[in-house]
């Protein structure tokens, strides 16, 4: 039986990262010439990749690490276009035609995954699914009620039912039949495989730190090799370009999940709960997956906790004989509420970006992917307009001052505060501390057997100081989002430079 005593330790990694195989590719280490270069090995750079190869394109995948080891590798890994309240959100911020495009798009990307599993041959334990957003209680029944509504309307064949396959009751549910879950990396090792041979090219461990714009266009990568291309997509999931200030349109949530080994029966279906705290189900052979907790990136409550309350869920409802699984996503939703994805803008109409899935990217950077290739192609996309990167949108200002107010706030506060620490030596074992003067604080974490980590907290983006997120044991920016490992290495964009190390 697993020790409920376990319940508040930190992240053990994802469980689909399992799967990574031990051979990847190689780093580019010489400049290279090529028509297309894709910036990140997740699900929406690898699908760009070889959709563009299937129409001709020679291309180059730039991963800073490993091809599906970063959000793809971190998801509950369900691809379906029934998201929550996605659609009663959508129309009521951009109406009915708006909610219709994201359908359409998002019923397509499902269709287009079960057809590059078949015709690549990708072994990634596809199924097809149900998907369900259900009401926890009665008070969160009218929300699923306006989603099935709002889904009907947008063309999406749901159904309210209160059959649903989970071992509590609840109010009420919208279903989706038909829809996809499958593990992720593997399909993501099934992409990258498709797209490396016949003059494309996939690269790992080739970190990109920045793009000049020209004809062709420059990659420049952190080892010195540069890939010259005529059109650039950056999909790195939250952009590393400021151009565009897609930085400041952007806010990056953090979500944890737990896998469990249970006894008896597990859910056949894929659901999200309506209201809050979110509860996000599916199952994997005979593990439960559980995922929510979701917060501000930076936000002083990332701690062990959020683990131990879906545990405590799982717990609830089925008889957990083992967690075997603690890991967390990070995702940027634009303010808006729609996935910007398109050309950058007209001083730049070879550059292109794919970002803001909220949490959907699984989706959202499939059909993302479609868009990308369309106009790479020189053809129309029916979705294009509504995702265009460059949109504006005066009903969401306010959402817009109200995120780049907490910036405000988190960089003037951050700098304002005292150090937690007056010295190295009060840093407990597993823990971090800020220590030093108000214009030199450094972030020192104590390992479990020891040994001193020390880092400058000046975040390599924007400057804005890090906060400690000790369910991860990350340094975490609350202003765009990057998080660096407790020796600086960079974790998430859009930092691309890591901290400098400090002696202590």
């Amino acid at each position: 039986m697993d020790d409920p005593s376990r319940s508040t330790t930190t992240a053990t990694g994802s469980l689909w990262l399992d799967a990574l195989p031990a051979d990847g590719y190689p780093q580019l280490t010489s400049d290279l010439d090529v028509d297309v270069a894709v910036l990140g090995g997740g699900i929406t750079g690898l699908t760009t990749a070889l959709l563009l190869k299937q129409q001709g394109a020679r291309v180059a995948v730039l991963e800073a690490r490993r091809c599906g080891g970063g959000v793809t590798g971190s998801t509950t890994a369900k691809v379906t276009a029934l998201q929550s309240t996605v659609y009663s959100k959508i129309r009521g911020k951009h109406g009915e035609d708006a909610a219709a495009t994201y359908a359409q798009a998002s019923a397509a990307a499902v269709r287009r995954v079960a057809d590059l599993v078949a015709q690549h041959g990708i072994d990634c334990e596809l199924n097809r699914r149900p998907a369900f957003t259900y009401a926890a209680t009665s008070k969160e029944l009218p929300s699923v009620q306006r989603e099935a509504e709002a889904a009907r309307s947008a063309g999406l064949p749901v159904e309210l039912t209160t059959s649903i396959d989970l071992p509590y009751p609840v109010a009420g549910a919208v279903r989706l039949d038909d829809q996809l879950e499958f593990h992720p990396v593997r399909y993501a090792t099934g992409l990258a495989a498709a797209v490396h041979g016949d003059g494309s090219s996939v690269f790992e461990h080739t970190r990109v730190v920045g793009v000049s714009h020209g004809s062709p266009s420059r990659v420049r990568t952190e080892g010195g090799a540069t890939v010259r291309a005529a059109h650039v997509v950056v999909a790195t999931h939250y952009p590393l370009l400021d151009r565009g200030l897609f930085f400041a349109r952007l806010e990056p949530t953090r979500s944890y999940c737990v896998a469990a080994r249970v006894a008896g029966h597990v859910p056949a279906g894929m659901s999200i709960s309506a209201g809050s705290p979110t509860r996000s189900i599916r199952s994997y052979g005979e593990l439960l997956i559980v995922g929510g907790e979701s917060h501000s990136v930076g936000a002083s409550d990332a701690t062990p906790e959020r683990y131990a309350r879906l545990e405590q869920f799982a717990r609830e409802h089925w008889s957990v004989r083992e967690v075997t699984h603690r890991w967390s996503a990070q995702d940027p939703s634009s303010y808006d509420k729609l996935p910007v994805i398109g050309r950058y803008g007209p001083p730049w109409p070879r550059l292109y970006v794919a970002s803001g899935f909220m949490k959907w990217g699984l989706t959202s950077g499939t059909f993302a992917a479609m868009i990308i290739n369309d106009q790479i192609g020189g053809r129309e996309n029916p979705w294009a307009e509504t995702f265009r990167p460059n949109r504006f949108e005066p009903k969401s200002l306010p959402k817009l001052a109200r995120l780049n107010a907490k910036v405000a706030a988190d960089m003037v506060g951050d700098r304002l505060s005292g150090a937690e620490a007056s010295s190295v030596a009060e840093v407990p074992p597993g823990e971090a501390r800020v220590v030093g003067s108000r214009r030199d604080k450094t972030g020192v974490f104590r390992d479990d057997a020891g040994g001193v980590h020390a880092v400058s907290l000046r975040c390599t983006h924007l400057g804005c100081l890090l906060r400690f997120n000790s369910a991860e044991r990350s340094w975490d920016c609350p202003c765009h989002g990057s998080r660096f490992d407790v020796d600086g290495e960079v974790l998430e964009g859009p930092a691309v430079k890591p901290l400098p190390r400090r002696e202590v």
